[in-house]
């Protein structure tokens, strides 16, 4: 288990910047690994906007939104190990590994900050598609309850297992076909 760190107990006043953003993407990073919603929230500007790799149909617009996304999405994945962090004190990319049931992914999140080293802007991105559409799977159908509309829970669910149960069965007979010579 990661160590706790929280980005209100570092003392932001000593840094520049670039230190500003790595405290938050830490706290950030240990969040996520913990499955801590709250703490992860920590992170977030108040304007934050989260652009899912699921739909172009709509954003997560304000903390309340992408709290609510966070704590569906900690409630599906699991075994979250974040293993590369790149970029500057406005733009990180930050990428992990982790699980949703049966389904290992990965996951790259684009984080913009603002001044204050807070993210204001993060789209998340996935592969492979079995991982993905496990998520899809998983995800939309905890957001609905959350959001206290369990029927289209079932009707999203109902619809996204098929995808899922597709695109495993693809990966595992299909696309082997296409492996290069060789390989």
């Amino acid at each position: 288990m990661p160590a706790q760190v929280d980005i209100w107990e570092m003392d932001m006043d000593q840094s520049g910047d670039t230190d500003r953003a790595s405290r938050t993407t830490a706290a950030w990073r240990a969040a996520g690994e913990r499955g801590d919603v709250e703490a992860a929230d920590r992170c977030l500007a108040p304007g934050i906007e989260l652009i899912s790799p699921l739909t172009a149909s709509f954003r997560f617009r304000g903390r309340d939104q992408v709290r609510d996304v966070l704590a569906a999405a900690f409630g599906v994945i699991s075994d979250i190990r974040y293993h590369t962090e790149v970029g500057d004190a406005a733009t990180r990319a930050l990428f992990y590994r982790g699980r949703c049931g049966q389904e290992q992914f990965e996951e790259a999140q684009l984080v913009r900050l603002d001044p204050d080293g807070l993210i204001i802007e993060l789209t998340l991105f996935g592969r492979p598609l079995p991982g993905v559409t496990a998520v899809m799977a998983e995800i939309g159908p905890a957001l609905l309850r959350r959001q206290g509309r369990p029927g289209r829970a079932r009707v999203v669910a109902a619809a996204t297992k098929p995808l899922a149960a597709m695109t495993r069965l693809g990966e595992a007979h299909l696309v082997p076909l296409a492996k290069p010579a060789g390989g």
